[in-house]
């Protein structure tokens, strides 16, 4: 097993010293920004005009679920309980947040990036999965790897593939998540709450506004962030972006970095990346490079980045 990109330490990357914050305030202060902005825009949804509030309900929706990321990875405190009561709060509705921390911890430690086999993140099928799906399924996944098709029909099969995945586990009598539901759906139900009932904006306006356009934001993210490949550096990419992206994302768009050192707080990855000696930090092959998001649209707007049938199939067959 390839491990050097994911057993580095923290402080590894620069000769020792972490940059720091104390009590990490950028954490707080985007955990106070997040919460905020989104109690003051249900607020006032209802009034506003949609072109501000779906913007901006985007926004708010996706940058939480940056600070849920960063909760995961032991930030802003060493109390992973307090972590994830300052991230539990589901925003965007969808996913129960141990569930994210469960599969995304295993997504870290997957020995090969986006084989469906060992990575839950993974977009990719295989092939045998590919040879029983009808001509809607593979049209729906074909679709999903271009990058309009990942941001209007991605979160619905995102979502929809992880229910009916939760629906067939009850179905077989399996309650290991049942009190993670039931306090997913207290969550669920005070934010629709006070969506509807506080605030005057319906449950499915606050889902188009919202919800839905949050998930569109963050598969925006994390639509060329894994790639497969042979050489483990190359699995994992580098969006430069600009300093809305990175905000946005808490720098998660240097996503090799993270992946590299993935208990550095939001705030150390640049210097992390402006740093480290390219070569050093890697190993043999650089990781795939793109200058921004809009260079990703540009490209793969509407054309294929590549299959939805992963090379490999699972990690003990060969890529070359």
């Amino acid at each position: 097993m390839d491990t050097h990109l994911r057993l580095r330490p923290a402080r590894a990357f620069s000769g020792g010293e972490e940059p720091a914050y104390p009590f990490e305030w950028p954490t707080w202060a985007v955990a106070v920004a997040v919460y905020g902005g989104w109690l003051a825009l249900v607020w006032h949804a209802a009034s506003l005009p949609w072109s501000v509030v779906l913007p901006a309900g985007a926004w708010l929706t996706a940058w939480h679920g940056s600070l849920q990321h960063e909760a995961i990875h032991g930030h802003p405190t060493r109390s992973a309980r307090l972590n994830a009561a300052l991230a539990w709060l589901p925003i965007g509705l969808w996913m129960p947040f141990s569930i994210y921390r469960r599969t995304h911890l295993r997504h870290h430690a997957a020995a090969h990036l986006t084989d469906p086999l060992a990575d839950p993140e993974s977009f990719y099928v295989l092939p045998e999965e590919w040879r029983r799906m009808g001509r809607v399924r593979r049209a729906a996944h074909v679709v999903n790897h271009t990058l309009a098709g990942r941001l209007v029909l991605g979160p619905a099969l995102m979502a929809g593939r992880f229910w009916l995945d939760e629906a067939r586990r009850l179905s077989r009598g399996d309650l290991t998540n049942g009190r993670v539901w039931s306090s997913h759906a207290a969550g669920v139900a005070a934010v629709l709450w006070y969506s509807a009932f506080v605030c005057a904006l319906p449950v499915w306006d606050y889902v188009v506004l919202f919800a839905y356009p949050g998930l569109s934001l963050t598969l925006l993210r994390s639509f060329a962030e894994h790639e497969p490949s042979s050489s483990e550096c190359r699995r994992t990419a580098i969006v430069a972006g600009g300093p809305f992206s990175r905000l946005l994302y808490l720098n998660n768009n240097l996503h090799a970095v993270h992946h590299a050192f993935p208990a550095l707080p939001w705030y150390a990855l640049p210097r992390a990346w402006r740093t480290a000696g390219r070569n050093a930090f890697f190993g043999p092959d650089d990781p795939p490079r793109h200058r921004s998001f809009a260079s990703i649209a540009a490209r793969y707007l509407f054309r294929l980045r590549d299959h939805p049938v992963h090379p490999a199939g699972c990690e003990s067959r060969s890529f070359e």
